[in-house]
Protein backbone atom coordinates (compact mmCIF):
# COMPACT_ATOMS: atom_id res chain seq x y z
CA UNK A 1 0.00 0.00 0.00
CA UNK A 2 1.41 3.63 -0.85
CA UNK A 3 -1.35 5.49 0.97
CA UNK A 4 0.83 7.64 3.95
CA UNK A 5 -0.47 6.89 7.27
CA UNK A 6 -1.27 9.87 8.84
CA UNK A 7 -2.15 8.87 12.69
CA UNK A 8 -2.36 5.85 14.82
CA UNK A 9 -5.06 6.34 17.71
CA UNK A 10 -6.40 3.17 20.17
CA UNK A 11 -9.18 2.62 21.75
CA UNK A 12 -8.83 2.49 25.78
CA UNK A 13 -11.35 1.88 28.31
CA UNK A 14 -12.47 2.62 31.77
CA UNK A 15 -14.04 1.54 34.51
CA UNK A 16 -14.96 4.89 35.57
CA UNK A 17 -15.22 6.92 32.65
CA UNK A 18 -15.20 10.57 34.90
CA UNK A 19 -12.14 9.83 36.93
CA UNK A 20 -10.10 8.35 33.79
CA UNK A 21 -11.58 11.97 32.07
CA UNK A 22 -9.99 13.71 34.81
CA UNK A 23 -6.79 11.63 34.97
CA UNK A 24 -5.81 12.26 31.70
CA UNK A 25 -6.55 16.02 31.34
CA UNK A 26 -4.29 15.99 34.64
CA UNK A 27 -1.63 13.95 32.77
CA UNK A 28 -1.88 16.86 30.31
CA UNK A 29 -4.12 15.75 27.43
CA UNK A 30 -6.66 17.73 25.85
CA UNK A 31 -9.92 16.05 25.57
CA UNK A 32 -12.57 16.21 22.80
CA UNK A 33 -16.06 14.91 23.89
CA UNK A 34 -17.59 13.66 20.45
CA UNK A 35 -20.07 11.27 22.16
CA UNK A 36 -21.64 10.95 25.86
CA UNK A 37 -19.51 7.69 26.40
CA UNK A 38 -16.60 8.54 23.98
CA UNK A 39 -13.83 11.03 23.63
CA UNK A 40 -10.50 12.16 22.40
CA UNK A 41 -7.60 12.58 24.34
CA UNK A 42 -4.68 14.53 22.37
CA UNK A 43 -1.35 16.26 23.40
CA UNK A 44 0.41 17.63 19.96
CA UNK A 45 -0.03 15.13 17.16
CA UNK A 46 -0.63 11.99 19.24
CA UNK A 47 -4.11 11.06 20.60
CA UNK A 48 -6.08 8.14 21.53
CA UNK A 49 -9.65 7.51 22.41
CA UNK A 50 -11.17 6.71 25.75
CA UNK A 51 -14.63 4.79 25.88
CA UNK A 52 -16.66 4.27 28.81
CA UNK A 53 -16.43 0.48 28.71
CA UNK A 54 -14.78 -1.80 31.04
CA UNK A 55 -14.02 -5.39 30.89
CA UNK A 56 -11.64 -6.70 33.23
CA UNK A 57 -10.01 -9.19 30.84
CA UNK A 58 -9.40 -6.11 28.43
CA UNK A 59 -8.12 -3.62 30.30
CA UNK A 60 -5.89 -5.94 32.31
CA UNK A 61 -4.52 -6.53 28.98
CA UNK A 62 -4.08 -3.48 27.14
CA UNK A 63 -0.34 -1.95 27.59
CA UNK A 64 0.20 1.74 25.20
CA UNK A 65 3.90 3.09 24.58
CA UNK A 66 4.30 6.98 24.07
CA UNK A 67 7.38 7.66 22.80
CA UNK A 68 8.51 11.04 24.47
CA UNK A 69 11.47 13.25 23.82
CA UNK A 70 13.29 12.85 27.35
CA UNK A 71 12.43 10.43 29.71
CA UNK A 72 14.19 11.89 32.47
CA UNK A 73 12.36 15.06 31.93
CA UNK A 74 8.66 13.53 31.54
CA UNK A 75 9.75 11.33 35.19
CA UNK A 76 10.08 14.26 36.74
CA UNK A 77 7.44 16.53 35.46
CA UNK A 78 4.73 13.14 36.38
CA UNK A 79 5.97 12.72 40.05
CA UNK A 80 5.07 16.66 40.42
CA UNK A 81 1.38 16.22 39.40
CA UNK A 82 0.43 14.02 42.40
CA UNK A 83 -1.60 11.36 40.37
CA UNK A 84 -0.80 8.61 43.20
CA UNK A 85 -2.57 10.89 45.64
CA UNK A 86 -5.31 12.13 43.28
CA UNK A 87 -6.37 8.59 41.81
CA UNK A 88 -6.52 5.63 44.69
CA UNK A 89 -5.30 3.06 41.73
CA UNK A 90 -2.74 4.80 39.84
CA UNK A 91 0.53 3.58 40.20
CA UNK A 92 4.03 4.91 39.15
CA UNK A 93 7.41 3.33 38.26
CA UNK A 94 11.02 4.79 37.70
CA UNK A 95 12.76 5.45 34.72
CA UNK A 96 15.00 2.24 34.08
CA UNK A 97 17.07 1.80 31.24
CA UNK A 98 17.35 -1.07 28.36
CA UNK A 99 19.64 -1.56 25.57
CA UNK A 100 17.11 0.05 23.32
CA UNK A 101 16.29 3.16 25.74
CA UNK A 102 14.72 4.32 28.14
CA UNK A 103 11.13 3.81 29.85
CA UNK A 104 8.73 4.43 32.96
CA UNK A 105 5.51 3.55 33.50
CA UNK A 106 1.77 5.00 34.72
CA UNK A 107 -1.20 2.50 35.76
CA UNK A 108 -4.06 4.27 34.97
CA UNK A 109 -7.06 4.83 37.40
CA UNK A 110 -8.48 1.47 35.55
CA UNK A 111 -5.21 -0.41 35.29
CA UNK A 112 -3.92 0.23 31.82
CA UNK A 113 -0.56 -0.17 32.11
CA UNK A 114 1.27 2.61 29.85
CA UNK A 115 5.09 3.36 29.03
CA UNK A 116 6.64 6.28 28.09
CA UNK A 117 10.05 6.34 26.90
CA UNK A 118 12.48 7.23 24.25
CA UNK A 119 14.64 5.10 21.97
CA UNK A 120 18.67 5.64 21.59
Amino acid sequence: MMQHVKSIRPFIGAENFGISRSFYKDLGFEEVILEPKLSLFKRQKTGFYLQDYYAKDWIDNTMVFMEVENTDDFWKELQTLNLTGKYERVKLTPVRTMDWGKECFVHDPSGILWHFGEFF
